[in-house]
């Protein structure tokens, strides 16, 4: 396929606002694309070269890209500066500074395929080291000259990270069925596989090459991360053991959700570029930590990949746990807003002198080639405690098993005396489910009367200009919303003006310029009379408190028909939550059965 081929379709999904339009747009691109180009295919419509848990990024800025574009199309960087001003898209200054002549070339050639182009696109990626910059400007230059206008469009947008296209991994599921059925009906089918091997890439191949019978045939990998199983809400002690029965409670740790690969057999191919060097424990083996949102961080714990290879009696295996940021002195748990301190790229040594880790590892889904998702929660606890040496890193997460409610109110009290948020109450015979959900695992938090139970997750979708005193931040309040699972998008909850201090406006105000979009994202429903002044991409995620979940007749989260949406009372800002990806986000179901376990009945509040 021609690369100009494929920027028509990015062009139609990007004037597409309409769920289904736009899945019948993909899978028409699907349908057409050769098996050796969907991966790339899959991986450029996502604004990506890898899938997400390979770390390779750009590293180009706006500030670079106007120089390339003033070498490609030989104008003055001034000039450059000027259109980007106008337009505020750097793929729109491209798209207007092609040239004919550039075109006249391109169609004497043939144009470039999708391959050449995503050859190119990675050589420009991995360009590193000293001169890497003139490098990458002179690469990019020469490819953008030697495309069409809409392309260059769509090139320059890539590694800047703004496609505009409305698009995540479930909508390119959801298209894998359309291609096979017409229908979403298989894609619920596509994503199991999707969840325990999260390549778009590689599932759209060999989903395109077999149906679910090859996906059958892919296996969980070290190295490939698995999506995490999440906790669902339940209000009380009592409502917990009348739906699960004997429960396993362990402690709800305030830190960083990390997923650890272990091998001693796989090689650590390059040493990853960061200022920590693992030296000899490269020629040991191999090991890798995920976050929940399938971001590799194995340089930023450097302590924990050390303590792996003391600690683990095994060849292979895949952990699943929580790093908590740990003071050995007063012997406590440092609380979320400093562990989150350690997930950097730079300053990793100082940082491991300053904030102590104890990784406390909860389950294990993987050992020396057997798949362990499919057995007992009970088992796998059995064989995590054979597979982990006593050690000061890598700790066994502690475990009560209770058959009452009073037993676990116990376990809550002597969590809540650690200094810890609560504790997650686990089915004791429940399969590990990637990705879901579900009622096998349950949080448990200690509620304060004028208080939801819980905070919310939730995504900021645009915010507003500031008057007053906030004309200086730029920012006067900011609107957020939760996730749809059910039609991948996100729906608003409350518009939040008050309890942030002048330094939280000032971040959140910065955090928005990085993600600011000119229109709304095809993934957001948001009521008109609630549009921001400034959207943003829906990938921030925000903690809020609140008093209560009201009904409100203009938020869109949960609203059906004639039943109105639901909306947040005196939301407060609690922190950002860097460690999750907008799809980890509380939920829409979430928000309802909230809003059904609340103590005071609700009244309608817009």
């Amino acid at each position: 396929m021609n690369f100009s081929e494929l920027a028509n379709y990015f062009e139609k999904l990007e004037k597409t606002s309409g769920r289904i339009e736009m899945t019948e747009i993909l899978a028409e691109l699907f349908a057409k694309a050769p098996l050796a180009e969907i991966d790339k295919i899959c991986y450029l419509l996502l604004g990506r070269l890898v899938p997400l848990f390979e770390s390779l990024e750009f590293n180009i800025a706006e500030k670079m890209v106007i120089k390339i574009l003033a070498a490609a199309f030989k104008k003055p960087e001034g000039e450059v500066k000027q259109l980007f001003k106008k337009t505020g898209d750097l793929g729109l200054v491209a798209e207007r500074l092609a040239t004919a002549e550039a075109l006249k070339e391109l169609k004497r050639r043939g144009g470039l395929s999708v391959v050449e182009t995503y050859k190119r696109l990675y050589e420009i990626a991995i360009a590193s080291g000293a001169g890497s910059q003139e490098k990458k400007i002179k690469l990019f230059s020469e490819l953008l000259s030697q495309v069409e206008p809409l392309s260059a469009k769509y090139l320059v947008r890539i590694p800047l990270g703004r496609m505009r296209l409305g698009l995540a991994d479930k909508t390119l599921i959801e298209a894998l069925s359309w291609l096979r059925k017409g229908d979403k009906s298989m894609k619920g089918e596509v994503e199991k596989y999707y969840f325990v091997y999260p390549d778009i890439g590689v599932i759209a191949k060999e989903f395109k090459k077999g149906g679910i019978s090859a996906l059958e045939k892919i296996e969980t990998e070290v190295g490939v991360p698995i999506l995490p199983e999440l906790c669902q809400r339940i209000g009380s002690a009592d409502e917990i053991i009348e739906k699960m029965g004997n429960v396993a409670v362990e402690p709800k740790f305030d830190g960083t959700r990390i997923q650890l690969h272990f091998s001693r057999e796989k090689e650590w191919e390059e040493l990853p570029q960061a200022e920590f060097d693992f030296g000899e424990i490269r020629k040991k083996g191999f090991v890798k930590a995920f976050t929940r949102n399938l971001e590799e961080v194995t340089q930023m714990f450097p302590e924990i990949i050390k303590a792996a290879f003391e600690q683990i009696d095994a060849s292979e295996l895949i952990l699943d746990g929580e790093a908590v940021g740990y003071d050995p002195e007063n012997e406590k748990f440092l609380p979320f807003q400093v562990t989150i301190q350690r997930k950097r790229k730079y300053g990793v040594k100082e940082k491991v002198a300053e904030i102590p880790l104890r990784y406390f590892a909860f389950d294990i889904l993987y050992k020396d080639g057997e798949n362990l998702l499919g057995i007992g929660f009970n088992k796998r606890r059995e064989i995590l405690k054979k597979v982990l040496k006593k050690g000061e890193i890598i700790k066994l997460t502690p475990q009560n098993i209770v058959e009452s409610a009073g037993e676990l109110n116990k376990s809550l009290n002597e969590a809540l005396g650690q200094g810890l948020e609560g504790v997650v109450v686990k089915k004791v015979n429940s399969v590990y489910e990637p990705g879901a959900r579900g009622f096998s695992w349950v949080k448990l938090k200690r509620e304060k009367e004028e208080e939801l139970e819980d905070t919310i997750d939730c995504v900021v979708l645009g915010y507003y200009v500031g008057k007053g005193k906030r004309a200086e931040f730029g920012i006067g309040a900011f609107l957020v919303g939760v996730y749809n699972e059910d039609n991948d998008n996100f729906e608003s909850i409350s518009k939040i003006g008050t309890g942030l201090t002048d330094e939280q406006w000032r971040e959140m105000k910065s955090r928005c310029d990085e993600i600011n979009l000119k229109d709304k994202p095809a993934r957001v429903k948001v009521d008109k009379d609630l549009f921001p002044d400034f959207w943003v991409k829906p990938v921030m995620v925000v903690e809020i408190l609140a008093d209560e979940i009201t009904r409100s007749p203009i938020h869109t989260a949960g609203a059906n028909g004639n039943e109105s949406g639901y909306a947040l009372r005196f939301p407060r800002l609690i922190r950002w939550r860097d460690d999750k990806s907008a799809q980890q986000a509380t939920t829409v179901v979430e928000i309802v059965q909230m809003y059904k376990g609340q103590r005071k009945t609700s009244t309608s509040f817009t």
